[in-house]
């Protein structure tokens, strides 16, 4: 079945936000294989058009950080798949321009979706580029970027936009973090205090300049650009939630107020020619203030190929589970518990996962059992039935070794990051070959795993790394560190570093702590300092 959305009355060179609502409704009604096809052109979506769900995502804003007077998790959605199955979106170059501060996309309780060839960008949103232009011995004199909207009403300097009007000074003087960019560095996004951290007010000069007054202006340079914006994660680009045999192709993001795209509890991921870059003309740098993508307790196979990440002020990837810390154990019951503020919510457990418990300090393996039944209790508990709890101990965390995806990222290109490249704790088989890391402040590819602070699972037991190309990285190109307080053994096991290619590093090129079974050979760094061990075992290499 053909349905072509002008029939719907969604048309190019149209508000469209409440059609589209109406249209998706539709989409779930209707039952078998079907093909939705947009016209070709440009399209726009105020946010006050868009209808609001309940999103618990995780990875994004926990319920201290919304406001008196706000539902937490409470988001509008401009384009809300629910409940639709066997359902091909041809977006045919279709461009969407969003007013305001919504959820692009939330895929819900969806199986077999196709999304191809579409892009969606903002309008004006809240993040704001400063061009430092002049220094002098108590101020500072910027040029504002060309899209945003202020204005200076006695010494505060207001963004202003739909959905926002923000006291910058005020505000961002209490960011947890900003971002910069050097002149001289312009593939390197570093997060930065220093813009609005000791500004004492604002004045208006002429032509889009502002000056801001500082006791002092220790490490303000000329031509290096300032971004300012709310680092609060209440929406993200596309979401994917309980849901089976997602693929997008060809898809623009070229704006997103947290994570790009975020997928938990979901099964068989397929990203495709994704282009997360600034892309429009506004001469911006960023494109994602957060993480571009988290993969989070999903299963089967998830693949991120022929892709371009570019402009992200935390990790371009993050693959993970959650550790749940045991509450309480009642015979072969068990309560377990999210223990970050960022992630709860939500079920990821099925009859027959396998489960194992887990030691917080060591983070080793205690014993295993499997799942016969999982309720959620409230936001943060979670109450598994198992068939035996051996091994369990209250105060452990656990790992469902079931929902870890066999992943692969391959043939991408990454470039201005502000943290990691790619972060991955999986258990499962890894690949992450054949990809272009430009510029990232910290680690290209790190292997984690914790149980006490993010609480982001698990062991890493089949990874290859080879044929990537390492530009820079602000940290070790290759960075295996498992966060145990106590070695009691090996974390990480079966690590194969091949063929790949080290530049412009002062440090160590690979690190490891706690993992065994490492080869590491064909490669070609950037200085002697190749390699950094500690609490290793089985390691081979050919140098």
């Amino acid at each position: 079945m053909i349905i072509n959305a002008t029939d719907y009355g969604v048309k190019p060179n149209a508000h469209i936000g409440r059609e589209l609502a109406v249209l998706f409704k539709k989409l779930s009604e209707i039952s078998g294989e079907k093909t939705l096809a947009f016209e070709n052109g440009v399209y726009y979506i105020d946010s006050k058009d868009c209808e609001s769900d309940m999103l618990f995502i995780t990875n994004t804003a926990g319920d201290k950080e919304y406001k008196a007077g706000e539902t937490p998790h409470l988001a509008k959605v401009a384009f809300p798949f629910k409940n639709i199955r066997d359902l091909k979106v041809e977006g045919n170059g279709a461009k969407f321009i969003i007013n305001g501060k919504v959820t692009h996309a939330a895929i819900q309780s969806c199986e077999n979706i196709e999304i191809n060839n579409m892009e969606i960008d903002a309008v004006n949103p809240d993040l704001h580029e400063l061009k430092v232009i002049a220094v002098g011995n108590h101020y500072v004199d910027f040029e504002v970027d060309g899209e945003s909207v202020y204005e200076i009403c006695a010494g505060r300097l207001y963004f202003i936009g739909t959905d926002y009007r923000v006291n910058a000074i005020t505000k961002y003087r209490a960011a947890w973090h900003l971002s910069r960019v050097r002149k001289d560095t312009p593939d390197t996004i570093e997060r930065t205090h220093n813009l609005f951290s000791l500004a004492l007010k604002a004045k208006n000069l002429a032509n889009r300049k502002i000056r801001i007054y500082y006791l002092k202006t220790l490490g303000f340079e000329p031509g290096d650009r300032y971004y300012c914006f709310d680092n609060r994660r209440q929406y993200v680009g596309i979401f994917a939630d309980k849901s089976k045999n997602i693929t997008l192709n060809h898809i623009g993001q070229h704006f997103n107020y947290a994570l790009a795209f975020v997928a938990q509890n979901t099964e068989n991921i397929t990203l495709n020619g994704l282009d997360f870059t600034p892309g429009r003309k506004t001469g911006r740098l960023m494109t994602s203030l957060a993480d571009f993508i988290q993969i989070c307790m999903c299963r089967g196979t998830v693949s991120i190929t022929n892709s371009r990440f570019e402009g992200a002020c935390d990790d371009c990837l993050n693959v993970h589970g959650v550790h749940f810390k045991i509450h309480k154990i009642e015979n072969n019951r068990i309560t377990v518990k999210f223990m970050h503020r960022q992630t709860h919510g939500y079920n990821p457990f099925r009859e027959n996962d396998e489960i194992a418990f887990i030691d917080r300090v060591s983070l080793l393996e205690k014993g295993r059992a499997k799942v016969v039944s999982a309720r959620l209790r409230g936001e943060y508990f979670i109450e598994l039935e198992l068939n035996g709890t051996e091994g369990a101990a209250a105060g452990d965390v656990i790992e469902n070794i079931t929902a870890c995806p066999k992943f692969l990222f391959k043939n991408n290109t990454v470039n201005r990051i502000a943290t990691r490249a790619v972060l991955i704790t999986n258990r499962a088989k890894t690949i992450v070959e054949g990809n272009r890391f430009i510029s990232n402040s910290m680690s290209g590819i790190f292997l984690s795993d914790d149980a006490l602070n993010w609480y982001e699972s698990g062991m890493c037991r089949d990874v290859t790394i080879q044929n990537n190309l390492f530009e820079y990285c602000g940290e070790a190109g290759i960075r295996i560190l498992p966060e145990n307080r106590m070695h009691k053994g090996c974390v990480h096991s079966n690590v194969k570093i091949l063929n790949n290619e080290f530049r412009s590093y002062n440090g160590p090129c690979i690190t490891a702590k706690s993992t065994e079974n490492i080869e590491i050979a064909g490669n070609s760094f950037a200085n002697d300092n190749r390699i950094e061990l500690k609490d290793c075992h089985n390691v081979t290499k050919d140098f």
